[in-house]
C-alpha cells in the first residue's frame, strides 16, 4: 500500500507524534524506544509487518466484501488511529451494516489529535474518503 507511507513519512529516530505517542520509522509505535535510531531496512520491515497486521485487524472486524479502495482507506485509517479504535468506530459499524457510503463518510469524524482538529489529518481523511467512495 503506497498510500499509508506517503501520509506517514519516515523518521529513523524515535519522536513523539501529535498525540504525544512515541513513534519511529513510518508511524510505528510498537516497542518504541526513546532515542533509538533505526535503519532503512528495519523501517521497511516494520512497515510491512504493521500494514499486514492492521489489514488483518480491519478484515476481522469488517468481514463484509470491500473494494480495493475501501480496504486502502480503512487500513490507512486503522494504521493512523489503531485497529481497536477503527473496529469500535462508526466506520466499521456502518460498513458491517452495509452502509458503505456512510462508512466512507465517517472517516471525516477522525480528524483530531489531542482533541483539536488538525488540518493535515483532515486532508488525509478527505483523501481516504475519496479513495473509499471510488467503486
Amino acid at each position: 500500500m503506497i498510500f499509508t507511507p506517503s501520509k506517514e513519512g519516515t523518521v529513523y529516530k524515535t519522536y513523539k507524534d501529535l498525540g504525544g505517542v512515541l513513534t519511529y520509522c513510518t508511524g510505528a509505535t510498537e516497542n518504541a524506544i526513546w532515542g533509538k535510531t533505526y535503519t532503512p531496512a528495519e523501517c521497511a520491515a516494520q512497515l510491512d509487518k504493521d500494514l499486514a497486521s492492521h489489514a488483518e485487524g480491519v478484515m476481522e472486524c469488517v468481514p463484509a466484501p470491500l473494494t480495493d479502495g475501501q480496504k486502502i482507506a480503512f487500513v490507512d485509517a486503522a494504521y493512523n488511529i489503531g485497529v481497536g479504535a477503527f473496529c469500535g468506530s462508526s466506520m466499521a459499524k456502518l460498513a458491517n451494516a452495509g452502509d458503505i457510503v456512510g462508512s466512507c463518510n465517517a472517516l471525516m469524524l477522525w480528524n483530531k489529535a489531542g482533541g483539536r482538529v488538525v488540518p493535515g489529518i483532515t486532508k488525509r481523511r478527505s483523501e481516504e474518503r475519496e479513495i473509499c467512495l471510488k467503486k
